[in-house]
């Protein structure tokens, strides 16, 4: 496919950790942006635009090795509003201890960052619940979650125990005022094994509390459910129930039939996902926080920039699709 490239000015930035002082040079390069992304959006998107957020397993480098007390001042240049929490942890070298989860808190606070949601480990929430919620309180966050499949066992009967099991979880959540939430990979939109004309992921949000659990739609494995199991439009899902998506992962995926999810993943803008089609048919009910990933960012050369690189150039992206 072409792209249109786009340049961006060189900078380099100097960030203190708490206690230590690190020296990074963290610089925009070129970047690469699709022709979608930079297209006029409509004007009454339900995702905003001055909510940008960022999920930080995108920059598990840069979070691992400089530590919150440089990323986070750097994101919130950047533009990102939004922190999606991938773990509370970095190298222990950064301080000479770990960092604690009030300190996080302060530097979100600090930089007018907001903690948005995290992923946990599914077998987190299943035997250390009330830890996980007390974490979500501590840092501020409406929203904690898991991007664990809600089952191993893709059976029907498999999947609505698992609804069962986020039930109990949600109702936890909403009594300590916060959000539970399930985050989709490609496969819970395959089929029941023992029902085979069943979709997975209509089971569990069939028979999940829709006052207890929400989901966050990863758009981009969303789309790689519809190649691999075809016959559902990701954007229905959202328009037909749209208080129960207060969050999506907005991954880029260019086409690709010799990958067999049908897409690799990219930088925001320099894919094919539909993505204005996407914005326009979810509808302008409810809000949902725009949450920019990458699994693959770590990757990005030349580094630095590296995965912060990716992070500024997918946020320029990001900003020219919601307009």
């Amino acid at each position: 496919m072409s792209h249109i490239h786009k340049s961006f000015d060189r900078r380099d930035f100097l960030r203190a950790t708490v206690g230590t002082t690190v020296a990074i040079a963290a610089a925009s390069v070129t970047g690469a942006s699709a022709t979608s992304a930079a297209a006029a959006a409509p004007s009454s998107l339900s995702i905003p635009k001055d909510r940008i957020g960022i999920q930080l397993y995108s920059i598990r480098d840069k979070v691992s090795a400089l530590g919150f007390g440089v990323v986070l001042p750097e994101l919130a240049r950047i533009g990102y509003k939004e922190i999606e929490f991938a773990g509370y942890t970095q190298s222990t070298s950064v301080l000479g201890r770990q960092i604690t989860l009030p300190e996080i808190r302060k530097l979100l606070d600090d930089h007018g960052l907001r903690a948005v949601g995290s992923h946990v480990g599914i077998g987190n929430l299943r035997t250390n619940l009330q830890a996980e919620l007390d974490a979500a309180q501590i840092l501020g966050m409406p929203h904690v979650g898991t991007a664990n499949a809600p089952s191993n066992v893709n059976t029907v009967a498999g999947y609505r125990a698992a609804a069962d099991e986020f039930n109990i979880w949600g109702a936890a959540a909403t009594a300590r005022g916060l959000k539970l939430y399930q985050h989709n990979h490609a496969g819970e939109f395959a089929f029941a094994t023992d029902q085979p004309s069943v979709r997975l992921y209509d089971v569990f949000l069939k028979n999940t509390d829709p006052r207890h659990v929400y989901l966050e739609l990863d758009i981009y494995w969303a789309y790689v459910g519809q190649y691999r199991w075809p016959g559902f439009d990701p954007a229905a899902y959202v328009r037909n129930q749209p208080y129960r998506y207060p969050l999506f992962h907005m991954k880029d995926g260019d086409a690709n039939a010799a990958n067999a999810n049908g897409f690799d993943i990219v930088e925001f803008g320099a894919g094919d996902l539909p993505y204005e089609r996407f914005v326009r048919d979810i509808g302008p009910r409810a809000s949902h926080v725009g949450i920019w990933e990458q699994d693959t960012a770590p990757n990005t050369a030349p580094n630095p920039p590296g995965s912060l690189g990716a992070a500024e150039r997918s946020f320029t992206a990001l900003k020219g699709l919601l307009g």
